[in-house]
């Protein structure tokens, strides 16, 4: 029950998810209990550095350039306001902070050095630092890492086969290609993906695939529930049930025993009881504070009431591996390649996503 395999098929991970739920609950309880303390949740605090304006079509993201939503757009945060930013949430219980730059990829460059600086502050606060900046090459792997990153975000989203109806900007080899660049740097790896997007059940069993057949497996993994908004191609879809995602994070933690499983976007509309019954199952991650980049996410403080009600601690920073040193910018042997990969473009055509495109909402 405790073995780390790699060899997992949608089958035997579907068998898993349609388990009495009871059967699962106890299953994946025990499981997390073999690797994990029950009662300790690590609290992250996502931080939008650079928000709006994406160039890629994503059917779930209000950042979208291409789509007509409400999100007010802004340019790269400075390092003082990511510092101040970043004392804040840990004086509220957060021991990792996120940023997240509305980028296809990361261009070599003054930006990607005010990042690295980013890095290296946050860093020197004795907090964990993770970066979702989309796509990165090995350089720039390197060098993020030898500016003192800990984790490096890159959600394979959803399954391979569903992906082509979510997103024509890039491939999902792309996705797995970016994992492939951290991985060959310490900087450990952070993905997952979203559910209710109106993808089929053997969907969420192949992104599980996907992503458990990794070796090593990725150290955290968020289970995102699709915040519908208005403007974006999905913004009619219906809410995902909380017993869904009950079922998402028991057999997330099954099929990856050390995973930090993140419950991630969607907790708003999660009672208690329904976070409570997550945390059972095996969820031991969280997002604090008001916004997941631009989607609602719940007061930190109601967030320590639950954790004090469900005799919850939150984790301390770099328990599960060693903090990065930090190399100033004057010391880095890595210099900028001026690298221009040539990520995919697979050029298909999603009918929601252009209908989203050409209609203003109303």
């Amino acid at each position: 029950m405790s073995e780390i395999r790699h060899n997992w098929t949608k089958e035997e991970i579907l068998a898993i998810y349609n388990k009495p739920l009871m059967e699962l609950l106890y299953e994946a309880a025990t499981v997390h209990r073999l690797h994990h303390d029950p009662n300790t949740v690590q609290v992250s605090t996502l931080l939008s550095i650079k928000t709006g304006g994406c160039p890629e079509d994503c059917g779930y993201c209000p950042q979208a350039a291409r789509y007509h939503t409400d999100i007010e757009g802004n340019d790269l945060m400075s390092v003082q306001q990511v510092k101040a930013q970043a004392l804040r949430a840990k004086s509220s219980g957060s021991s990792r902070v996120c940023m997240g730059a509305a980028w296809r990829n990361v261009k070599d460059g003054p930006e990607f050095d005010n990042v690295l600086e980013m890095v290296r502050t946050i860093n020197k606060l004795d907090m964990e630092v993770c970066c979702t900046l989309g796509m990165v090459t090995e350089n720039q792997a390197k060098r993020l890492a030898e500016a003192g990153l800990y984790a490096y975000n890159h959600n394979l989203d959803t399954s391979e086969d569903y992906y082509k109806d979510v997103i024509s900007t890039r491939a999902f080899e792309d996705r797995l290609d970016t994992i492939a660049n951290v991985r060959k740097t310490n900087v450990t790896v952070c993905s997952g993906g979203i559910i209710g997007m109106g993808e089929a059940l053997e969907d969420r069993a192949g992104m599980l695939v996907a992503l458990a057949t990794l070796d090593p497996q990725p150290e955290s993994t968020p289970i995102n529930a699709l915040v519908a908004v208005p403007g974006t191609p999905m913004e009619e879809i219906e809410p995902v049930s909380i017993w869904d995602m009950i079922r998402m994070v028991a057999t997330t933690r099954i099929v990856m025993p050390q995973t930090q499983v993140r419950l991630s976007a969607g907790r708003t509309d999660m009672s208690r009881e329904g976070q409570a019954m997550c945390f059972f199952a095996g969820a031991n991650s969280i997002f604090a504070g008001d916004k997941l980049l631009t989607t609602p996410n719940p007061d930190v403080n109601e967030d320590m009431k639950m954790f004090e009600l469900l005799g919850l601690t939150p984790m301390k920073p770099f328990v599960k591996k060693a903090q990065p040193e930090t190399v100033e910018a004057k010391d880095s042997n890595l210099q900028p390649l001026g690298e221009k990969p040539k990520w995919t473009r697979p050029g298909h055509t999603i009918e929601r996503n252009e209908e989203a495109r050409l209609t203003r909402s109303k």
